[in-house]
């Protein structure tokens, strides 16, 4: 049904893989379209969502060349596109209720590098790289870049990748805290896989509890933080896979957690 990705879910693993590789799966519109509705598919029939590319780019960033983008004169209106299509499936992807991993197998650049970090987990195979590339045609990063790069790099490597739209490899990624993991090509997919299967057998609503928290942490203060905790830790505590943990904990048994 889908025209510009694939969309697959297999032992609880959604995956959803950009497939335009002709034009480095550029975001066009039926892209953005596409993706925002299998993103809310696979938060209500996967326990864990995976979004990775075809060929030689995860993704290149916004299609400039998709004319159903600019209006009548040939006018590109970027804040309505980024309103109107970004912004809904950046907050589907932040806030879908499974965790959620990027596996980038190549370049990511300017919003599409953005789309990747919008997931809770980015894992890289090591030839991947990434760059904040607006500058290089006059714009400022969006698609969340500015939101995502100094909180998790800090300001000074933030306003250096952005200014000078360095390529930032995989292993500098890691290195500097933009991404969790980089792994040898040969390794990648079988790794991101391993990867996402565990987190398919894993406890659901504790790790939508911890989405939660980490996130919230960077506006509460200690006494909210706490009593954040303490709310999602009695949400935890009424699920069958607490009651599971427990008892695989006291029979010295590995847990077979449900999502529930």
């Amino acid at each position: 049904m889908y025209q510009t990705i694939s969309y697959q879910v297999d032992a609880g693993v959604a995956v959803i893989s950009l497939n335009r590789p002709e034009v480095m799966n550029a975001l066009s519109r039926a892209l953005r379209a596409e993706m925002l509705e299998a993103v809310g598919r696979a938060g209500a029939e996967a326990r864990v969502l995976v979004i990775t590319g075809t060929g030689r780019a995860f993704c290149s960033g916004q299609d400039l060349g998709d004319a159903t983008e600019r209006q009548p004169g040939g006018v590109l209106d970027l804040e309505r596109v980024l309103n109107e299509e970004y912004v809904p499936l950046l907050k589907a992807i932040t806030d879908c209720p499974v965790p959620t991993i990027a596996a980038v197998q190549a370049a990511a650049a300017g919003a599409g590098a953005n789309l990747a970090l919008a997931a809770d987990v980015v894992i890289a195979a090591e030839s991947a790289s990434f760059i904040q590339a607006f500058t290089r045609i006059g714009l400022v990063p969006d698609a969340g870049g500015s939101y995502w790069l100094p909180r998790q790099i800090g300001l000074a490597r933030a306003m250096g990748a952005v200014l000078f739209a360095d390529k930032i490899t995989a292993r500098q990624a890691v290195d500097w805290g933009m991404i969790y993991e980089a792994v040898p090509d040969q390794e990648f997919g079988a790794h991101w896989r391993a990867r996402a299967q565990a987190l398919a057998q894993g406890p659901t609503q504790a790790y939508r509890g911890v989405k939660t928290a980490l996130r919230a942490s960077f506006d509460n203060d200690l006494d909210q933080q706490l009593a954040l905790e303490a709310r999602l830790q009695g949400a935890c505590g009424a699920t069958m896979d607490f009651r599971e943990g427990v008892a695989a904990f006291l029979e010295k048994r590995a847990a077979k957690f449900r999502g529930v």
